[in-house]
């Protein structure tokens, strides 16, 4: 495995493997590795013929008072992970690399943006739009794979590619979760014992909902339900049922569902869904 600081290094690289013809796919991470990321790196294996994963904490994606400076760096472990995985060029840019001409932009990802994660982190994706475009730049890939945890910023990156005529296609990979059913996160090392134990409810009540519509409860009486148990347990910033397709309200015609979800367990931040297909529309 190649590793890189500089971009002009990387695309000298690149450009080599591309005179043979070769496809590239490029996985954005922020580092803190873990099963869930190799899965997008498996995915992109099985795309193209050289896989570049970038590790970068990208600054403009946090809020002054969320975790930027405390957030896991584990550079030894993920070089470690990621020569296993037979990952061809590991990119390891500085914010200077990223950001030449400093970290400020009019990035707006539009409606989308300002909705679930986004009303609770003002900018937060006008962030992740700004980073993962200058990505795509830098490295020009033909594909890049991100997961579907974070639903929402799937979307916003599929809408980003569309809207500015990117030639690079997206890919996805569910969910990866322990055996609990948690979502594997990079914020899981966060959780305290006693916070770790009580972490899968978050995803059993997320599962229970999903069989009440499947069941045929009324959407509302789900909501009412769901969002009541899960404060029992965690403090509740959103939860929604929602158009998968477009994060909107859902209609009677509406066939792919998403039970969405944002919840603190003392200071740690966890997301999750649920993506289906509702019986019988």
């Amino acid at each position: 495995m190649k590793i890189f600081e500089r971009s002009g290094d990387l695309q000298v690289f690149l450009d080599a493997r591309r005179s043979s013809n070769k496809k590239v796919a490029l996985v954005p991470t922020m580092g803190g590795l873990h099963e869930g990321h190799l899965r997008l790196v498996e995915k992109a294996q099985s795309l193209a013929d050289v896989v570049v994963v970038s590790v970068f904490v990208n600054p403009t994606q946090f809020a002054k008072d969320e975790d930027f400076d405390s957030y896991p760096k584990t550079f030894s472990e993920d070089k470690l992970l990621l020569e296993g995985q037979s990952v061809d060029a590991l990119f390891i840019p500085s914010k200077n690399e990223i950001y030449p001409n400093g970290t400020f932009s009019n990035y707006d990802v539009g409606e989308m943006g300002g909705l679930l994660c986004g009303a609770s982190r003002p900018g937060h994706f006008n962030g992740v739009a700004q980073v993962v475009n200058r990505l795509f730049d830098i490295v020009n890939p033909n594909y890049s794979v991100f997961g579907e945890k974070d639903y929402q910023q799937l979307l916003i990156i599929k809408s980003l590619v569309e809207n500015n005529n990117l030639n690079v296609l997206i890919g996805s990979v569910s969910t990866k979760r322990e055996i609990d059913g948690l979502a594997m996160s990079t914020r899981n090392k966060y959780l305290g014992n006693k916070e770790r134990q009580k972490a899968p409810l978050f995803y059993q009540q997320l599962s229970n909902a999903k069989a009440a519509i499947e069941q045929g409860d009324s959407i509302e009486f789900i909501m009412e339900k769901t969002l009541s148990e899960l404060s029992v347990y965690f403090e509740v910033e959103y939860l929604e049922i929602l158009n998968a397709n477009n994060l909107t309200q859902i209609a009677t015609n509406t066939s792919e569902i998403i039970i969405i979800s944002a919840i603190r367990l003392g200071e740690t931040r966890l997301i999750d869904n649920i993506v289906f297909r509702r019986p019988n529309v």
